[in-house]
């Protein structure tokens, strides 16, 4: 069942020429803006990456996939039921979240077909008590009756592996590992590990050692090896416009 949620950025991303829910080559297309196929991902990049492979070898493909900045969360007495209480999860997402996705999918992006916008979200989760399909079932269960978008703080796309990069502050050292990264990012090891991973299979580092046990890596200087041109259509696909003030929701402001 689509959540209020993703109707919202589906919103966003239709202009006046859209159209929305276009079936095409036996799928569904989120929206279709000119030349242009519109995903908005929700769950994870890889439920939908042999779609995309499919889809990028004839259209041009702009995947939506939006990270949690904020969220708050709303406990229901009940499915459709009054409101116990409010509260804020302490969990915050950040663009480098993105790896957690990129990292199944390197054999999907970078390609000239295809670009990744990551909207930063504050969002509302909408939970009553239940188990669901939950085979263990705990006290504390609930289900997620809905999801409503508060406010878009910001949108970046990623089309390139040189956009990846930018991401990497210019105080890395030229020959770094994965603790230095975690440093020079303000993320944990484990993040830094995924990036590095992600980088060596894009081609955008390279391995050249060792320290201990650490591997040892360097960015791949840039040639004038001809590459794939990238579409036109994604080229000049302009950005949505943020709305100015909160978006509406069922459940009205949270103090």
């Amino acid at each position: 069942m689509e959540t209020t949620l993703h109707r919202q950025l589906k919103q966003l991303y239709t202009d006046t020429q859209s159209r929305q829910e276009v079936p095409l080559d036996n799928y569904r297309i989120d929206v279709v803006r000119g030349d242009v196929l519109v995903e908005i991902q929700l769950g994870s990049i890889a439920a939908i990456r042999d779609k995309l492979h499919k889809l990028l070898v004839d259209h041009c493909v702009l995947v939506v996939k939006p990270i949690i900045a904020r969220k708050h969360l709303i406990k229901l007495s009940g499915r459709d039921g009054e409101v116990v209480s409010r509260r804020r999860s302490p969990k915050r997402g950040t663009v480098m979240n993105l790896f957690d996705e990129l990292v199944y999918c390197t054999r999907l992006f970078p390609h000239p077909n295809l670009c990744i916008d990551v909207p930063l979200i504050e969002m509302e989760e909408l939970r009553f008590p239940g188990h669901g399909r939950r085979r263990r079932q705990r006290e504390n269960d609930f289900q997620v009756q809905d999801q409503q978008l508060l406010k878009v703080e910001s949108i970046q796309r990623f089309a390139t592996a040189t956009d990846l990069r930018k991401l990497i502050p210019a105080t890395l050292p030229t020959t770094f590992h994965t603790g230095h990264l975690a440093e020079a990012i303000g993320q944990s090891r484990e993040t830094a590990q995924q990036i590095a991973y992600c980088f060596r299979h894009m081609k955008i580092t390279r391995q050249v050692g060792k320290e201990g046990n650490a591997i040892l890596y360097r960015f791949k200087t840039s040639r004038s090896k001809k590459r794939p041109r990238r579409s036109t259509a994604l080229s000049s696909l302009s950005f949505p416009s943020l709305p100015t003030g909160p978006v509406e929701t069922t459940t009205g402001n949270l103090n």
